[in-house]
């Protein structure tokens, strides 16, 4: 099979209806299997309704540092038991915590299954929450945070999210802050865990060397028995693109590139117009194809080490961003060459070979990530959270070759205003 295309039949399509198992267990988690007997392996993925959006505002940090505490210890194995039992066979366990959900899963050979499933159903269902294993994390993260403040790119992206989404949780770092980590205490974490780990809404996907009938099995007995209570995820704020350009700068006179970021609030996963936008944010520079912010900001004027645009939709609408490093005296005209190529890209029509080029990459990267069963567990738990169909990688093709330029000049139009772009600054620059 070529890169690029996938057949249209069911029949000879890597996944879909024909290969995808489901079940739901007796508290209602639902289950996604896809066997793959190609790989010795297996793959859990999973993810749950407990996102740094239910953080206090002055407690930051919280749903973050609870996911790290799940993976230290629960009431039966200790976090050096947990470590001894995993490393042993190979396998891995993690937990992350992101802006609406958790995700948590493992990896191991699918003959160790039944092992990885009693860990992380252990810890999911009995976590031990150790004050010691607290004390280290907390000491940890406020390493890593002092760390950051001295990381003029993490910067640039910290301020340009507080500039995008004043006083909502869009805006708050989900790694926490160092006047929040201290203010975290054991009591806010077990609360945070009973609060929003439940088995309510959640879903699980397993990809590998399996069969779908025992893996229900297993995750029956293993899991069956997780409380379903309604999870009390906060409701998301309205969000609402800048009305005027704003703009913020971090001097760090000690370094010596300047980090750029500028950009609006995007869209969510679920729009109509989503499949717009991710073909123009391809054209536009998204990272692995050089796009038009490489090739003129970059290479032909050379006035960046590096410049891509990002297109966050999840479940909320995140930012749609252009980030660039650049040397201090080279700041004013980067921002300008920036706002140029996205003024041109609203006034003119893309190319039909910019069109075609973007369209190859995007089916081009599909077939790649369904190499792995971290990808197609990836993808699989995707298709859930967005409520895309099990056809859905039999019709994505078709949908990315169905975007026109017109409608590419028209999302453009839509969502990239540059009058009204936050702008965040990070380096040895000074206004």
């Amino acid at each position: 099979m070529s890169m690029g295309s996938f057949p249209t039949s069911n029949k000879h399509a890597p996944i879909g209806p024909h290969t995808i198992r489901r079940a739901t267990l007796t508290n209602g988690i639902r289950v996604v299997v896809q066997e793959n007997h190609t790989s010795p392996s297996v793959v859990v993925r999973g993810y749950l309704w407990a996102g740094s959006i239910s953080d206090p505002p002055e407690k930051a940090g919280l749903a973050d540092f609870t996911a790290a505490t799940m993976r230290r210890g629960s009431t039966t194995r200790t976090y050096q038991e947990i470590n001894e039992q995993i490393e042993s066979v190979g396998a891995s366990v993690f937990f992350d915590a992101g802006r609406r959900l958790t995700r948590f899963g493992g990896k191991s050979l699918a003959e160790d299954l039944a092992l990885l499933l009693d860990i992380l159903s252990d810890l999911l269902l009995h976590p031990a929450f150790p004050p010691q294993e607290i004390e280290k994390l907390r000491g940890q993260a406020l390493t890593h945070l002092k760390e950051l403040e001295d990381d003029t790119r993490h910067l640039a992206e910290r301020e340009f999210r507080q500039l995008l989404y004043p006083d909502h949780p869009y805006g708050r770092p989900i790694e926490g802050t160092l006047e929040s980590i201290p203010l975290i205490q054991r009591e806010d974490l077990v609360a945070f865990y009973q609060t929003h780990y439940t088995s309510h809404n959640a879903v699980l996907v397993v990809g590998g060397d399996v069969t779908a009938e025992a893996v229900f099995e297993l995750l029956e007995k293993c899991l069956g028995g997780w409380r379903t209570d309604e999870s009390h995820a906060a409701e998301m704020p309205p969000v609402s693109p800048p009305q005027e350009a704003r703009r913020s700068v971090r001097t760090l006179t000690n370094k010596t590139q300047v980090d750029i970021v500028c950009g609006t609030v995007g869209l969510p996963r679920t729009a109509p117009d989503f499949y717009a936008a991710r073909v123009a944010d391809t054209i536009l520079g998204h990272m692995g194809l050089m796009g038009r912010l490489g090739d003129t900001v970059r290479d032909q004027l050379g006035l960046a080490y590096y410049a891509y645009s990002t297109l966050e939709a999840g479940l909320g609408p995140g930012p749609w961003s252009v980030s660039a490093g650049v040397a201090p005296e080279h700041v004013a005209r980067a921002i300008e060459a920036i706002q140029t190529e996205i003024v041109r890209m609203r006034d003119e029509m893309v190319s039909e070979q910019e069109l075609e080029d973007a369209q190859d990459y995007l089916t081009g990267t599909l077939p790649l990530r369904l190499e792995t069963n971290e990808g197609i567990t990836a993808t699989l738990l995707d298709m859930e959270l967005y409520n895309l169909g099990d056809d859905y990688i039999i019709r994505y093709p078709a949908i990315i070759r169905a975007v026109t330029r017109e409608e590419v000049q028209t999302v453009v139009r839509k969502y990239l205003d540059v009058e009204r772009f936050a702008l965040a600054i990070a380096g040895p620059y000074q206004e």
